[in-house]
């Protein structure tokens, strides 16, 4: 038996039955970048390459003791969220990190399923913004996520740019907007509230995008928890998911899922 104890990293977020993202594309991502994964599950979703058909919220008090179990007893390096679907599951979720002083916070404002199905209340977004993202050292919303958030309409370089000053005016130590939903190679700008930086890489013809944005900020997460500051777990994130998308394989009839041990296999 080793005696080496890797990072550790939770995820506090959704299931996804069909295993492309939520809590499935988190584990897998943590596993494959070398950190041990613990969950606390939000909500139960029945859903495939397709569609979500059901969501079904774990209630709060539920929510809460899980994430004392995992930390009182193997802590947490990193904590990365995703689907919170209620102002009362985003407030549950904020003060559990406000009291276990978790630093090492990712939140990734999970809206709507890559089918377009909707995974959060419209109230909801006040608290995201008032009680989650003050938490936050990075937050990783993708181009609708980060209008949603801010009330801009983002369709320029000088836009995203102003959404991400505004996000991090929220009390975010750092924002991640990513580009794949604009034309062009797909760009992620990062603005830590200094200082802007770009990361592109090719744009890969895929309908294999499922669990992206999970995958995404669960390898930042995993990132942070190595130690790496934030630009060089953001650059390593990107380079996984880029990896991971042009190594996928077809699984189902809509958008499947990302190649998350593509390194191995």
């Amino acid at each position: 038996m080793s005696d080496v104890r890797p990072p550790t990293v939770m995820t506090i977020a959704g299931s996804d039955s069909g295993g492309g993202a939520g809590i499935q594309a988190d584990l897998k991502t943590f596993s494959a970048l070398g950190v041990f994964g613990t969950s606390t599950l939000t909500a139960i979703t029945a859903q495939n390459t397709v569609g979500v058909s059901a969501v079904h919220e774990v209630p709060t008090d539920v929510i809460t003791a899980q994430i004392d179990a995992v930390i009182t007893d193997i802590g947490a390096d990193a904590v990365k969220t995703g689907m919170l679907s209620s102002s009362e599951i985003v407030d549950t979720v904020a003060e559990a990190i406000r009291r276990h002083g978790i630093v090492n916070l990712v939140v990734d404002p999970v809206m709507v399923a890559k089918s377009g199905d909707r995974l959060l209340r419209e109230e909801a977004i006040h608290s995201i913004c008032n009680s989650l993202i003050p938490l936050a050292a990075v937050v990783t919303p993708n181009i609708p996520e980060a209008e949603d958030l801010t009330g801009l309409r983002i369709r320029s370089d000088d836009d995203v740019r102003e959404a991400a000053t505004r996000i991090v005016a929220m009390g975010a130590r750092s924002v991640v907007v990513k580009g794949g939903h604009r034309d062009g190679p797909p760009t992620d700008v990062l603005y830590d509230g200094h200082g802007f930086r770009e990361f592109t890489t090719e744009r890969i013809p895929s309908t294999n995008t499922h669990g992206t944005g999970c995958t995404f900020a669960s390898a930042v997460a995993a990132g942070l928890a190595h130690g790496l500051d934030v630009p060089a777990a953001v650059a390593r994130a990107k380079d996984y998911v880029t990896a991971a998308i042009r190594a996928a394989y077809p699984i189902g009839q809509g958008h499947g899922p990302l190649h998350h041990f593509h390194a191995y296999w």
